[in-house]
Protein backbone atom coordinates (compact mmCIF):
# COMPACT_ATOMS: atom_id res chain seq x y z
CA UNK A 1 0.00 0.00 0.00
CA UNK A 2 1.27 3.24 -1.02
CA UNK A 3 1.38 5.63 2.00
CA UNK A 4 1.54 9.63 2.13
CA UNK A 5 3.56 11.51 4.55
CA UNK A 6 4.40 14.91 5.58
CA UNK A 7 8.13 16.15 5.59
CA UNK A 8 8.41 19.13 7.84
CA UNK A 9 9.53 21.92 5.89
CA UNK A 10 11.92 22.99 8.99
CA UNK A 11 14.04 19.72 8.18
CA UNK A 12 14.60 20.39 4.02
CA UNK A 13 16.64 22.21 2.05
CA UNK A 14 16.15 23.78 -1.06
CA UNK A 15 17.85 22.26 -4.34
CA UNK A 16 18.53 25.67 -5.42
CA UNK A 17 19.73 28.98 -4.12
CA UNK A 18 17.37 31.41 -3.36
CA UNK A 19 17.13 34.01 -7.35
CA UNK A 20 15.11 36.84 -8.45
CA UNK A 21 11.47 36.16 -8.94
CA UNK A 22 11.90 33.17 -6.48
CA UNK A 23 10.78 32.69 -2.96
CA UNK A 24 12.68 30.97 -0.15
CA UNK A 25 11.17 27.52 -1.26
CA UNK A 26 12.60 27.74 -4.94
CA UNK A 27 8.69 28.81 -6.14
CA UNK A 28 7.73 31.20 -8.91
CA UNK A 29 6.83 34.74 -6.72
CA UNK A 30 2.97 34.61 -7.26
CA UNK A 31 1.03 37.83 -6.03
CA UNK A 32 -0.62 37.38 -2.84
CA UNK A 33 -4.07 39.19 -4.18
CA UNK A 34 -3.76 36.63 -7.00
CA UNK A 35 -7.41 34.42 -6.48
CA UNK A 36 -5.75 31.53 -7.02
CA UNK A 37 -1.94 30.51 -7.43
CA UNK A 38 -0.26 27.08 -8.09
CA UNK A 39 3.09 25.93 -7.43
CA UNK A 40 5.02 23.28 -8.58
CA UNK A 41 2.04 21.01 -8.23
CA UNK A 42 1.69 17.22 -8.76
CA UNK A 43 -1.07 14.85 -7.91
CA UNK A 44 -0.39 11.28 -8.31
CA UNK A 45 -2.32 7.98 -7.66
CA UNK A 46 -0.97 5.12 -6.83
CA UNK A 47 2.46 6.44 -8.66
CA UNK A 48 0.34 7.31 -11.38
CA UNK A 49 0.73 11.21 -12.09
CA UNK A 50 -2.80 13.11 -13.15
CA UNK A 51 -1.56 16.19 -12.58
CA UNK A 52 2.39 16.93 -12.89
CA UNK A 53 4.21 20.09 -12.12
CA UNK A 54 1.65 22.52 -13.01
CA UNK A 55 2.60 26.40 -11.33
CA UNK A 56 -0.23 28.93 -12.69
CA UNK A 57 -1.98 32.19 -11.42
CA UNK A 58 -5.28 32.46 -12.14
CA UNK A 59 -5.82 36.79 -12.47
CA UNK A 60 -8.80 38.27 -10.89
CA UNK A 61 -12.23 39.28 -12.78
CA UNK A 62 -11.80 36.99 -15.59
CA UNK A 63 -13.88 34.10 -17.21
CA UNK A 64 -11.07 31.61 -17.23
CA UNK A 65 -11.85 28.04 -19.16
CA UNK A 66 -9.70 25.46 -18.42
CA UNK A 67 -9.46 23.64 -21.16
CA UNK A 68 -8.20 19.74 -22.77
CA UNK A 69 -8.43 16.23 -23.11
CA UNK A 70 -10.36 13.65 -21.48
CA UNK A 71 -7.84 12.16 -18.53
CA UNK A 72 -6.09 15.43 -18.54
CA UNK A 73 -6.84 16.53 -15.09
CA UNK A 74 -8.78 18.98 -15.15
CA UNK A 75 -11.34 18.06 -12.59
CA UNK A 76 -8.33 16.69 -10.31
CA UNK A 77 -6.67 20.12 -10.90
CA UNK A 78 -10.28 21.88 -9.44
CA UNK A 79 -10.44 19.27 -6.72
CA UNK A 80 -6.55 19.64 -5.60
CA UNK A 81 -7.62 23.11 -4.92
CA UNK A 82 -10.45 22.47 -3.19
CA UNK A 83 -8.07 19.72 -0.66
CA UNK A 84 -10.40 17.27 -2.17
CA UNK A 85 -7.72 15.16 -3.87
CA UNK A 86 -4.01 14.64 -2.18
CA UNK A 87 -1.04 16.66 -3.53
CA UNK A 88 2.12 14.61 -4.08
CA UNK A 89 3.87 18.03 -3.91
CA UNK A 90 3.12 22.06 -4.68
CA UNK A 91 1.53 24.65 -3.27
CA UNK A 92 -1.76 26.08 -3.19
CA UNK A 93 -3.22 29.35 -2.24
CA UNK A 94 -6.31 31.51 -2.38
CA UNK A 95 -5.45 35.10 -1.50
CA UNK A 96 -2.43 34.52 -0.75
CA UNK A 97 -3.72 31.78 2.01
CA UNK A 98 -4.25 28.18 1.89
CA UNK A 99 -7.69 26.80 0.82
CA UNK A 100 -8.90 25.80 4.51
CA UNK A 101 -8.45 29.62 5.88
CA UNK A 102 -10.02 30.83 2.84
CA UNK A 103 -13.42 28.79 2.34
CA UNK A 104 -15.76 31.12 2.40
CA UNK A 105 -13.69 33.22 -0.53
CA UNK A 106 -14.42 30.06 -2.80
CA UNK A 107 -17.81 28.97 -4.68
CA UNK A 108 -17.99 25.25 -6.41
CA UNK A 109 -20.20 23.77 -8.87
CA UNK A 110 -19.17 19.86 -9.02
CA UNK A 111 -19.78 18.06 -11.72
CA UNK A 112 -23.58 16.51 -11.54
CA UNK A 113 -22.31 12.78 -11.72
CA UNK A 114 -20.89 13.41 -8.28
CA UNK A 115 -23.82 14.31 -6.70
CA UNK A 116 -26.25 11.88 -4.94
CA UNK A 117 -29.67 13.22 -6.79
CA UNK A 118 -32.10 10.78 -3.97
CA UNK A 119 -30.46 12.95 -0.96
CA UNK A 120 -34.04 14.01 0.38
CA UNK A 121 -33.53 17.83 -0.05
CA UNK A 122 -35.76 19.84 -1.94
CA UNK A 123 -34.05 22.84 -4.62
CA UNK A 124 -34.40 25.28 -1.69
CA UNK A 125 -32.53 23.63 1.00
CA UNK A 126 -29.76 22.81 -1.44
CA UNK A 127 -29.18 26.99 -2.45
CA UNK A 128 -29.55 27.75 1.27
CA UNK A 129 -26.51 25.52 2.01
CA UNK A 130 -24.60 28.11 0.34
CA UNK A 131 -25.05 30.96 3.18
CA UNK A 132 -23.89 27.99 5.95
CA UNK A 133 -20.70 29.64 6.34
CA UNK A 134 -22.46 33.15 7.74
CA UNK A 135 -24.35 30.74 10.14
CA UNK A 136 -22.10 29.18 12.16
CA UNK A 137 -21.70 25.50 13.46
CA UNK A 138 -24.72 23.93 14.27
CA UNK A 139 -27.03 26.82 13.66
CA UNK A 140 -30.21 25.94 11.89
CA UNK A 141 -31.16 27.86 8.38
CA UNK A 142 -32.56 30.94 9.52
CA UNK A 143 -35.80 33.21 8.18
CA UNK A 144 -32.92 35.39 6.90
CA UNK A 145 -30.73 32.59 5.03
CA UNK A 146 -34.13 31.16 3.07
CA UNK A 147 -35.64 34.70 1.99
CA UNK A 148 -31.66 35.11 0.06
CA UNK A 149 -31.82 31.28 -0.80
CA UNK A 150 -35.27 32.33 -2.59
CA UNK A 151 -33.83 35.31 -4.53
CA UNK A 152 -31.04 33.46 -5.83
CA UNK A 153 -33.69 30.45 -6.69
CA UNK A 154 -35.78 34.01 -9.15
CA UNK A 155 -32.14 34.77 -10.34
CA UNK A 156 -31.67 31.24 -11.98
CA UNK A 157 -35.75 31.27 -13.01
CA UNK A 158 -36.16 28.34 -10.42
CA UNK A 159 -37.95 30.06 -7.77
CA UNK A 160 -41.07 27.73 -8.99
CA UNK A 161 -39.24 24.94 -7.86
CA UNK A 162 -38.09 25.59 -4.61
CA UNK A 163 -40.23 22.97 -2.88
CA UNK A 164 -39.03 20.28 -5.47
CA UNK A 165 -36.70 17.12 -4.24
CA UNK A 166 -33.61 17.48 -6.04
CA UNK A 167 -33.86 14.04 -8.10
CA UNK A 168 -37.34 15.28 -9.82
CA UNK A 169 -35.36 17.89 -11.74
CA UNK A 170 -34.18 17.93 -15.13
CA UNK A 171 -30.66 17.30 -15.65
CA UNK A 172 -30.39 21.54 -16.56
CA UNK A 173 -32.25 22.39 -13.63
CA UNK A 174 -30.23 20.34 -11.54
CA UNK A 175 -27.45 22.11 -12.46
CA UNK A 176 -29.10 25.65 -12.27
CA UNK A 177 -29.84 24.61 -8.44
CA UNK A 178 -26.00 24.14 -7.92
CA UNK A 179 -25.38 27.32 -9.66
CA UNK A 180 -27.80 29.22 -7.30
CA UNK A 181 -25.89 27.29 -4.04
CA UNK A 182 -22.30 28.97 -5.42
CA UNK A 183 -24.40 32.28 -6.05
CA UNK A 184 -25.36 32.24 -2.57
CA UNK A 185 -22.42 31.85 -0.93
CA UNK A 186 -21.12 35.36 -2.46
CA UNK A 187 -17.63 34.02 -3.03
CA UNK A 188 -15.34 35.96 -4.85
CA UNK A 189 -13.68 32.76 -6.97
CA UNK A 190 -15.47 30.41 -8.37
CA UNK A 191 -14.43 26.89 -9.09
CA UNK A 192 -16.75 25.27 -11.85
CA UNK A 193 -16.27 21.56 -12.80
CA UNK A 194 -18.32 21.33 -16.23
CA UNK A 195 -21.09 23.50 -15.62
CA UNK A 196 -22.49 23.03 -19.42
CA UNK A 197 -21.91 19.39 -19.57
CA UNK A 198 -25.44 17.93 -20.35
CA UNK A 199 -27.63 21.17 -20.32
CA UNK A 200 -29.94 22.47 -22.99
CA UNK A 201 -29.67 25.26 -24.73
CA UNK A 202 -31.60 27.15 -22.57
CA UNK A 203 -29.34 26.25 -19.73
CA UNK A 204 -26.06 26.82 -21.46
CA UNK A 205 -27.16 30.48 -22.08
CA UNK A 206 -28.37 31.03 -18.81
CA UNK A 207 -24.87 29.73 -17.58
CA UNK A 208 -23.21 32.51 -19.69
CA UNK A 209 -25.32 35.00 -18.58
CA UNK A 210 -24.32 33.95 -14.84
CA UNK A 211 -20.90 34.15 -15.22
CA UNK A 212 -20.74 37.25 -17.05
CA UNK A 213 -23.17 38.54 -14.11
CA UNK A 214 -20.18 37.42 -11.88
CA UNK A 215 -17.60 38.98 -14.27
CA UNK A 216 -19.41 42.28 -13.87
CA UNK A 217 -19.00 42.32 -10.22
CA UNK A 218 -15.51 41.58 -10.20
CA UNK A 219 -15.78 38.22 -9.44
CA UNK A 220 -13.20 35.42 -10.83
CA UNK A 221 -14.42 32.04 -12.39
CA UNK A 222 -12.54 29.08 -13.43
CA UNK A 223 -14.24 26.81 -15.50
CA UNK A 224 -13.65 23.12 -16.58
CA UNK A 225 -15.30 23.28 -20.18
CA UNK A 226 -15.24 21.02 -23.13
CA UNK A 227 -16.62 22.68 -26.20
CA UNK A 228 -13.71 24.03 -28.14
CA UNK A 229 -15.99 26.01 -30.53
CA UNK A 230 -17.45 28.34 -27.45
CA UNK A 231 -13.67 28.57 -25.96
CA UNK A 232 -13.35 32.13 -27.35
CA UNK A 233 -17.17 33.54 -26.94
CA UNK A 234 -17.62 31.99 -23.21
CA UNK A 235 -13.88 32.75 -21.52
CA UNK A 236 -11.15 35.58 -21.82
CA UNK A 237 -8.47 34.01 -20.25
CA UNK A 238 -7.76 30.35 -21.30
CA UNK A 239 -5.50 27.62 -19.39
CA UNK A 240 -4.69 24.59 -21.53
CA UNK A 241 -3.99 21.57 -19.71
CA UNK A 242 -2.57 18.24 -20.55
CA UNK A 243 -1.21 16.85 -17.00
CA UNK A 244 1.25 19.70 -17.16
CA UNK A 245 0.22 23.65 -18.20
CA UNK A 246 0.69 23.76 -21.95
CA UNK A 247 -0.28 27.40 -22.05
CA UNK A 248 -1.87 29.92 -20.04
CA UNK A 249 -2.88 33.58 -21.00
CA UNK A 250 -5.35 35.40 -22.95
CA UNK A 251 -8.09 34.13 -24.88
CA UNK A 252 -6.25 35.49 -28.23
CA UNK A 253 -3.09 34.66 -27.64
CA UNK A 254 -3.13 31.20 -26.38
CA UNK A 255 -6.01 29.98 -27.91
CA UNK A 256 -4.59 28.98 -30.89
CA UNK A 257 -4.14 25.66 -33.48
CA UNK A 258 -0.34 25.12 -32.58
CA UNK A 259 -1.20 25.14 -28.86
CA UNK A 260 -4.64 22.60 -29.35
CA UNK A 261 -2.18 20.71 -31.20
CA UNK A 262 0.17 20.27 -27.86
CA UNK A 263 -2.65 19.78 -25.47
CA UNK A 264 -4.48 17.25 -27.97
CA UNK A 265 -1.81 15.11 -30.02
CA UNK A 266 0.89 14.68 -26.94
CA UNK A 267 -0.86 13.25 -24.25
CA UNK A 268 1.38 10.10 -24.45
CA UNK A 269 4.46 11.86 -24.39
CA UNK A 270 3.51 13.89 -21.33
CA UNK A 271 2.69 10.95 -20.03
CA UNK A 272 5.48 8.91 -20.58
CA UNK A 273 7.97 11.07 -19.31
CA UNK A 274 5.43 12.26 -16.47
CA UNK A 275 5.08 8.39 -15.19
CA UNK A 276 8.96 8.14 -15.48
CA UNK A 277 9.59 11.55 -12.82
CA UNK A 278 6.90 10.26 -10.18
CA UNK A 279 8.40 6.20 -9.95
CA UNK A 280 11.58 8.55 -8.58
CA UNK A 281 9.34 10.94 -6.73
CA UNK A 282 9.60 9.62 -3.54
CA UNK A 283 13.64 10.07 -2.82
CA UNK A 284 13.48 13.19 -4.75
CA UNK A 285 10.27 14.80 -3.21
CA UNK A 286 11.83 14.11 0.08
CA UNK A 287 15.52 15.80 -0.46
CA UNK A 288 14.57 18.98 -2.18
CA UNK A 289 10.89 20.36 -1.98
CA UNK A 290 9.81 22.34 1.15
CA UNK A 291 6.74 21.15 3.34
CA UNK A 292 6.53 18.43 0.84
CA UNK A 293 4.65 14.74 0.82
CA UNK A 294 6.30 11.98 -0.59
CA UNK A 295 5.60 8.46 -1.15
CA UNK A 296 7.02 5.32 0.23
CA UNK A 297 6.12 1.47 0.63
CA UNK A 298 5.75 1.95 4.36
CA UNK A 299 6.12 4.65 7.14
CA UNK A 300 10.07 5.84 8.13
CA UNK A 301 11.54 3.30 9.99
CA UNK A 302 8.99 0.55 9.61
Amino acid sequence: MIRLFNIDRATQTTPRGRADGEDGLGHPEHSPTSPLSIHDLTVAYHRKPVVWDVDLEIPEGKLVGLIGPNGAGKSTLIKACLELAPKASGLIQVYGQPYRKQRSLVGYVPQRESVDWDFPVSALDVVAMGGYHRLGWFRPVNKRCRSEAMQVLERVGLADYAGRQISQLSGGQQQRIFLARALAQNAKLYLMDEPFAAVDAGTERAIVELLHDLKSRGKTCLVVHHDLATVAEYFDWVVLLNMRVVDAGPTRAVFHQENLRKTYGGKLTVLSAAAEAVQHAGEWLVRVAGNAWFFAGASPGA
